[in-house]
């Protein structure tokens, strides 16, 4: 719509209607902006660079979640899974830290503006503390449940030496100690598949949404099919990207991706997914303000219209996420989570203010 009045009362839309103009509300001018849904983030984990900045360099969590709090709402995002990794590393992405961040995420006195929410990123290796998992999965504090396995099929020299570097990017361990952990972690890969089997079926018997993480094979796609999963994270190819939207997943990548011009990890680009029809929806991945600059961007490049870029950092990723009755589009009966941004010609749009519930929270003039 060119022109419209687009009514909120009790943080909801209420209608949206081109000749309305009704007493009796405040009235907010918003000519010459656009009016567009509040981003949905279901996979960032970006809020790891706040904790921990450099290998063994850490920050008070709470202190870490204020902060990406506010620079999630920098980026337009209004609902935000947090990524958390649910590995057998010690650190930053151990058991115990998902536990602390959880904590401070749900607490209701914490006062994130945000709405966020919990999607563990459980690693296959990781069989400490079942229980404690499922019992999550059972009381609701899991959101979103995706099954990770970054342990190197092989340990032939390259792949491992490219697996201890990533580990010893996050955590202050030498080689040989890196080494150990990895020896560990492969003894316990079959119990550990046992449990994630377990998982998949908690998950769906409370209605928790379950994704796979990065499907490289046909007989990959065919277990996450097999598993129920609802969300494809990040398939390797257009034929396994098209495959898993065959038996009804969503298909998710990365923002980064696009705005980078490629792939990191060598798998297909999302530029390369949208001309090909098999991309649903896109994440901030690793770089929050990558998902604003995304729908712009797919635009510009005569990927899709500007309309059905923006759907797939908003629609589509509520809807995949299960909560689309709630989040994601700009109609009757959803929160009032919205953008409102001024367009530029020569640099890229930006954004004026941000609301959630239909409050004003961050204002950039």
């Amino acid at each position: 719509m060119q022109e419209a009045t687009v009514l909120i009362a009790d943080g909801q839309f209420v209608s949206i209607d081109q000749a309305v103009k009704p007493s009796g509300y405040v009235a907010i001018d918003a000519t010459g902006l656009w009016m567009l849904p509040g981003m949905v983030d279901i996979h960032g984990d970006a809020f790891e660079r706040m904790i921990c900045p450099r290998p063994g360099v850490n920050f008070p969590l709470e202190m870490a979640i204020a902060e990406n709090d506010r620079t999630l709402l920098a980026a337009g995002i209004t609902t935000f899974f947090y990524s958390i990794t649910d590995s057998f590393e010690p650190g930053l992405r151990s058991r115990d830290t998902l536990r602390q961040l959880m904590a401070i995420v749900l607490n209701q006195q914490t006062r994130l503006q945000v709405n966020s929410r919990i999607h563990v990123r459980h690693e296959q290796a990781n069989t400490d503390c079942y229980d404690e998992l499922a019992q999550w999965l059972e009381t609701g504090n899991i959101h979103l449940l995706s099954l990770n396995n970054h342990l190197p099929d092989t340990i032939d020299a390259s792949n491992l030496a490219r697996y201890v570097k990533g580990i010893m990017q996050r955590i202050k361990r030498s080689e040989a100690e890196v080494l150990a952990i990895i020896a560990a972690a492969m003894e316990r890969q079959e119990d550990g598949l046992q449990q994630l089997e377990q998982l998949v079926e908690t998950a769906h018997k409370v209605g928790v949404p379950v994704a796979s993480h990065d499907d490289e094979s046909e007989a990959d796609v065919a277990t996450s099919q097999r598993r129920g999963v609802a969300i494809a994270e990040f398939p390797a190819s257009i034929a396994l990207a098209a495959q898993s939207r065959n038996y009804g997943a969503a298909v998710l990548m990365g923002a980064p991706n696009l705005v980078r011009g490629g792939s990191h990890v060598g798998y297909m680009s999302v530029a390369a997914a949208a001309e090909a029809g098999v991309l649903d929806c896109l994440c901030s991945d690793y770089h929050y303000p990558s998902l604003f600059h995304a729908p712009f961007k797919l635009a510009e490049l005569g990927l899709m219209p500007f309309e059905a870029a923006w759907n797939i950092v908003s629609t589509s990723p509520a809807k995949a996420a299960g909560i689309g009755d709630a989040k994601g589009a700009i109609a009757p009966g959803l929160d009032a989570d919205f953008l409102l941004v001024r367009p530029r010609r020569s640099l890229p749009s930006a954004i004026a203010t941000v609301y959630i519930k239909g409050q004003a929270v961050a204002h950039y003039g």
